[in-house]
């Protein structure tokens, strides 16, 4: 292993933010993550792989022990019949990449979720999702170094722990798995409408009408392209805060006072609010905060981007801004996605974006 020592982390968070790494290390198979993790438990020191750093923060403080990036890669594709393809990914492929070489195959499953920033490994832990598909819907196995265990393990996706926007790697077993890769159930056709409203939108507006795996990935690219940045192009980490999701009692009073209010049903007659539409009430539509240089995205104010902010302290007191204003205004309290890595030696840390 080539073992860096003292690495700042600025580079390592599409956000542009944060501290400094004790040590560094980039993994290119199994063998280099139980390699490097003995590395850093012999000598006592905490380890977290990432990925693309698309939906990590790290502290002003950096990371005391050592950082992993993932660069495990692969792609094999196993045909079980004429319609059922299960493809295996190695944890460190870039996330986008995948989808297009699927569409490309003709492949349908996970064409919604184009354009998410990232790699294959990440997308397990936060239950990745996008215009009406989620990573759960397709997945069958995640294969991962148990730190508990001391081996490598296969986890069903039934074993995931999968809600909205999360899953037991980010839960409860928060730092137990190192995820190395995982299988996709994806079939051979076409999607079948309905799809989700402004993808329906999209397709009904370029007046198409054959439903195809790429027709599908090509409005979900223009339609996050017309609302998202670039994190290569602009600092930030996507959709900052999760779309809250309360209950009937709670959607009700609201209805009362915001009779324009937006929200979608989900199981267990609860509701799930736009995050972005409660924040852009709150005041901060197009906001650009002198005090932290920090400010919404003109067209998504769900994105949070670094202008001119010179620590991770700068974002998270934009970021309590904004949760205050809104907890105000609708009693709702926003919970951040993208996850922060502050070292605390009773937790280990995590596998993540």
């Amino acid at each position: 292993m080539n073992i860096l020592e003292n690495v700042s982390l600025t580079a390592y968070s599409t956000m542009g933010l944060g501290g400094t790494a004790a040590y560094l290390t980039e993994v290119t198979t199994r063998m280099e993550v139980l390699e490097a993790l003995s590395w850093a438990g012999e000598r006592k020191l905490p380890a977290v792989m990432i990925g693309g750093g698309s939906n990590i923060v790290w502290s002003d403080d950096g990371f005391p022990g050592l950082v992993l990036v993932d660069k495990i890669m692969g792609y094999e594709v196993f045909e079980e019949d004429e319609t059922n393809v299960y493809l295996t990914l190695g944890s460190g492929e870039p996330w986008d990449a995948v989808v297009e070489r699927s569409v490309t195959a003709g492949l349908t499953g996970i064409e919604a979720l184009s354009l998410i920033p990232g790699t294959a490994g990440a997308t397990p832990i936060q239950n990745v999702g996008g215009y009406g598909q989620e990573i759960s819907q397709t997945l069958t196995t995640v294969e991962a170094f148990d730190t508990q265990a001391g081996d490598f393990v296969v986890l069903p996706g039934t074993d995931c722990g999968f809600s909205y926007r999360n899953s037991r790697f980010k839960g409860e077993d928060h730092g137990r798995f190192f995820i190395t890769g995982l299988t996709l159930h994806l079939r051979k056709g076409n999607p079948s409408p309905p799809f989700y409203s402004s993808v329906e939108a999209y397709l009904e507006e370029h007046e198409v009408k054959e439903y195809t795996p790429a027709v599908i990935r090509d409005a979900v690219i223009a339609i996050r392209t017309s609302k998202l940045p670039d994190p290569a192009l602009v600092h930030n980490t996507g959709s900052f805060f999760a779309n809250p999701i309360i209950s009937e009692t709670q959607l009700f009073d609201l209805q009362q006072r915001f009779e324009n209010l937006p929200h979608w049903p989900v199981e267990g007659g609860k509701a799930k609010l736009s995050a972005a539409w409660l924040i852009a009430e709150a005041g901060f539509k197009d906001y650009h905060d002198q005090e932290t240089g920090m400010a919404t995205w003109p067209r998504q104010p769900l994105v949070l981007v670094n202008e001119k902010a010179k620590s991770t302290a700068d974002l998270l007191k934009f970021k309590q801004k904004i949760i205050d204003a809104v907890k105000t205004k609708f009693s709702i309290t926003l919970e951040q996605e993208p996850e922060l890595i502050a070292w605390q030696p009773e937790r280990p840390a995590t596998e993540t974006a």
